[in-house]
């Protein structure tokens, strides 16, 4: 089966293309009419298109997708956005417990939660005659799906947190006590402190707290969580996972933070397809198979390989490397900011090797990371830093003035070269970003918090990608960053930064991976394990034998 996509938020419209679309193509160059201009946008006729791609490759804006998918996919269409839009094939098997949804941005996820909590109803593909509510449950007849269909259309109560917490201020005004009724989640999830503080003037970690406690404490039947740990450190994220995952009824939880879903969910949807075009969702599976046949990249029991490799990640903790050449070393010292003192221990960075760096937020992460690069005049570098911050900034400037082609290729940012920094998304802000600090010549790449905004695929492609740039320009880097995963994928020698946040601060290391790694998991209360196929770091459930017998031995981190 044949579909046609056409991505309307990046269609010119005929501005600087003509319609090249149309005029290229060779149904109708014979007199056919597989494409068409309507209202000033093209209309591709999947019944005419023969599938030449042509379109696809001449079309300047990459707003076109013709895409060959199995037959069988026709009938289970549980959504679709118009002719030439996208399209969502089956949805997430309610079941009660912790389900996770995983998968690519722009696949489907979110409008699977949309239906699922009735924000949405499913057309069934049929956009231009929606189905009544009695056809929608018909069409799930004798599944789990229809029973919980009934119960939510019957008036079932639901809580939704939604994936984008920033636009909260838009739509509530107030102070956060107006927004929040008492409740223990309030303590549990530590936000006695604001809740006199004026919503829009809450960051992006406090509205996201907000919001999930807004969900918790709604007492519904079911609760959905879309992306719950963006903007949340390592500590607020394993705290809200330790709540999530105590919760009853129908409990639906979108994550790309695999070291978070793995830990709180009972049972996962692997979602699969193209961005911006269609979305399938797998079968359900256990949670370590899920995540396994994720990184696999293949769906075994639908015979579906979705990438062309397999990611897996080192079994031990690398190998000590005292005998590598430092290439920087920073003496003792203390920042004093005023409100917040930062006591950095002395440390150095050694020759071909990425140092990983943990710790809280507000704890001084960020602030070590300008002293290196010569933002905050503390230390005299003698070697050249290339420096992503943390907190993007986008102007009018061209992709392609700050990122070079090389880089371009390697971060899937040339598409979007002629694009303004103003003009893209989180995610592709993000990749721009570590594409054009890795297109500067430096001894050390610094990147502070380079996983923010990336959907799970892009966090493990950027870990890779940084990796294998390490080494072949035998440079050194040091990241700053929340996703345990990716930390541990990319790392040699971690730095723990401990204190009280917003108050005092202070640098532990570098050192070897297993002990920055017990030190900072143990001040956690939460132990990992190794999987035994893909070597990934999996937390362990609290109170579990393995959990107490690694606690028992001191050993919170297995390499």
């Amino acid at each position: 089966m044949r579909i046609a996509v056409l991505k309307k938020d990046k269609c010119t419209h005929g501005e600087g293309c003509n319609f090249i679309c149309r005029s290229v193509c060779p149904v109708v160059k014979t007199g056919g009419n597989a494409i068409e201009i309507v209202d000033n946008t093209p209309v591709i006729h999947e019944e005419l298109c023969t599938g030449c791609g042509i379109c696809v490759k001449k079309c300047p804006a990459h707003a076109i997708s013709i895409i060959n998918i199995a037959e069988e996919l026709d009938e289970q269409q549980a959504h679709r956005y118009g002719k030439n839009g996208f399209r969502l094939y089956r949805l997430p098997i309610p079941t009660k417990g912790i389900i996770g949804i995983l998968g690519r941005n722009g696949i489907g996820k979110t409008t699977a939660l949309n239906i699922l909590s009735g924000n949405l109803k499913p057309n069934l593909g049929r956009y231009d005659s929606p189905p009544s509510e009695d056809e929608i449950l018909d069409a799930f007849k004798g599944t789990e799906t229809q029973k919980y269909l009934q119960d939510l259309y019957s008036g079932m109560k639901v809580a939704y947190k939604p994936q984008y917490v920033d636009s909260i201020p838009k739509f509530f005004s107030g102070k956060v006590k107006d927004l929040l009724k008492e409740h223990p989640i309030i303590d549990e999830l530590n936000l006695r402190p604001i809740m006199n503080r004026d919503i829009k003037n809450l960051s992006g970690g406090e509205l996201q707290r907000v919001a999930i406690a807004a969900t918790i404490e709604k007492e519904a039947s079911a609760y959905f969580f879309d992306e719950p740990s963006s903007y949340l450190d390592i500590k607020q994220r394993l705290n809200v996972a330790r709540i999530i995952r105590s919760m009853k009824g129908y409990v639906t939880v979108v994550e790309h933070d695999l070291v978070v879903l793995d830990y709180i969910c009972d049972n996962i949807h692997v979602m699969y397809g193209e961005q911006g075009a269609y979305g399938v969702v797998s079968h359900p599976y256990s949670v370590r198979e899920g995540i396994n046949a994720y990184l696999d990249g293949y769906l075994r029991d639908e015979n579906i390989r979705f990438r062309d490799s397999s990611i897996v990640f080192r079994d031990k903790a690398p190998e000590e490397v005292a005998e590598r050449k430092p290439i920087i070393i920073w003496p003792e010292k203390v920042i004093d900011l005023g409100e917040f003192k930062l006591r950095i221990n002395a440390g150095d960075l050694r020759s071909m090797e990425v140092v990983g760096v943990l710790g809280p937020n507000g704890i001084g992460k960020t602030t070590f990371a300008k002293a290196l690069a010569g933002i905050i005049p503390v230390f005299d570098m003698s070697v050249k830093i290339s420096y992503k911050p943390q907190y993007l900034k986008a102007d009018a400037t061209l992709v392609r003035d700050v990122v070079n082609k090389k880089m371009a290729r390697e971060l899937r940012v040339n598409q979007l070269a002629d694009r303004r920094l103003d003009s893209l998304s989180g995610g592709e802000l993000q990749r721009v970003a570590i594409a054009s600090c890795l297109s500067r010549e430096a001894d050390v790449y610094l990147l502070d918090e380079p996983s923010a905004y990336l959907d799970v695929e892009e966090r493990i492609s950027v870990a890779k990608l940084l990796r294998d740039f390490v080494l072949e320009n035998r440079v050194s880097a040091i990241v700053i960053d929340h996703d345990l995963l990716f930390l541990d994928y990319i790392s040699d020698r971690f730095m723990v930064f401990n204190g009280e946040p917003g108050v005092h601060g202070q640098s532990n290391g570098p050192m070897l991976m297993e002990r920055g790694m017990n030190m900072f998991l143990k001040e956690m209360g939460i132990t990992f394990r190794r999987d035994p196929v893909t070597k990934r770091p999996r937390a362990n459930k609290p109170g579990s034998v393995k959990d107490m017998e690694q606690k028992r031995l001191g050993k919170y981190y297995y390499t």
